[in-house]
């Protein structure tokens, strides 16, 4: 294994260990949102008390192939995120881990002993295996979230979870809170989204199960429209003007807030319809982080933050 097979393994390392705090998460390096990539900074932060940049990120740990190595200061980081002391540690780990280059080294060693070092390789490869089986199992989220019609799994920044086993007092709690709860009891959490219908699902404790609790989440099809709208390219803009009249309430209120803590911008039905049906670069930039509906669906408010 070279230096760049040895970086890709990293990377995946990288994201079993951030599924730890995150286990909503559920996707890969191409899917890694910019809500992600803000959560791993601030990991990594305060476990390895070093700052890397979103750039870094996008640079050396979004693209699928790699065709430079980082430098070995940051490569250091990433090792020591995964529990590895460093990266010249990570590339010297047991031979054990690499049964490829096990086969190697004993079939270039002599005749005699051969299948004595044969039965220890084996075994060192099972202790292995059942190691990883273990980890697998314990880094196994709760709960896995997914789209009712699609099936595909929903991007945990678009998501926050309550804790709803009292009804009259619904807390928020981060993955590794919900984690914690479930070991040993049953929990009632409310999941809520500005893309999706409340969801309240009861999830049996961690330890009497084997797979975690499939929460099927209904899409707001409105708020998904728009979601759509802010990101794709328009190739029809009088048609996405008159869907826009149907899914919006006559009462709409936008608010987007500036990048930077800038204050705030305030748009009407009309304001926000033809902001919506102009390219301009700055749509793409816009993330909806809260949507509230009429009684008959339209959306009434939007609440928007600027990337």
């Amino acid at each position: 294994m070279n230096e760049m097979q040895h970086f890709q393994e990293l990377k995946r390392r990288v994201l079993e260990r951030y599924r730890q705090d995150y286990p909503y998460y559920q996707g890969d390096w191409k899917t890694f949102s910019s809500q992600d990539i803000l959560n791993l900074i601030a990991l990594l932060e305060n476990e390895c008390k070093e700052t890397v940049s979103e750039k870094w990120i996008y640079t050396h740990l979004k693209p699928e192939t790699n065709t430079k190595l980082p430098r070995k200061n940051m490569l250091h980081v990433l090792c020591r995120y995964v529990g590895v002391s460093s990266w010249d540690e990570f590339i010297f780990e047991p031979l054990a881990a690499n049964p490829t280059v096990v086969s190697k080294e004993v079939a270039n060693r002599p005749k005699r002993g051969y299948f004595w070092l044969m039965g220890i390789g084996v075994l060192l490869m099972a202790v292995a295996y059942f190691l990883w089986l273990h980890k697998k199992e314990a880094n196994m989220p709760p709960v896995k979230l997914q789209n009712q019609y699609t099936k595909e799994a929903v991007d945990s920044s678009e998501v926050q979870v309550y804790d709803a086993t009292n009804s009259a007092a619904v807390k928020p709690i981060t993955p590794q809170q919900l984690e914690e709860k479930v070991r040993e009891k049953p929990l009632a959490v409310l999941v809520k989204s500005p893309f999706y219908k409340d969801t309240i699902v009861q999830i049996p404790p961690s330890t009497s199960v084997q797979t975690p609790t499939v929460v099927a989440l209904q899409p707001d099809d409105y708020a998904m429209m728009v979601k759509a709208f802010l990101k794709a390219d328009i190739t029809d803009w009088q048609k996405r003007k008159t869907q826009l009249q149907h899914i919006l309430s006559e009462d709409l209120e936008v608010v987007v807030m500036l990048k930077g803590g800038l204050g705030a911008e305030f748009y009407n039905k009309a304001q926000f319809v033809q902001k919506l049906t102009i390219p301009t670069p700055v749509l793409k930039r816009w993330e909806i982080v809260d949507i509230k509906n009429e009684p008959d669906g339209t959306l009434k408010a939007i609440r928007i933050k600027q990337e």
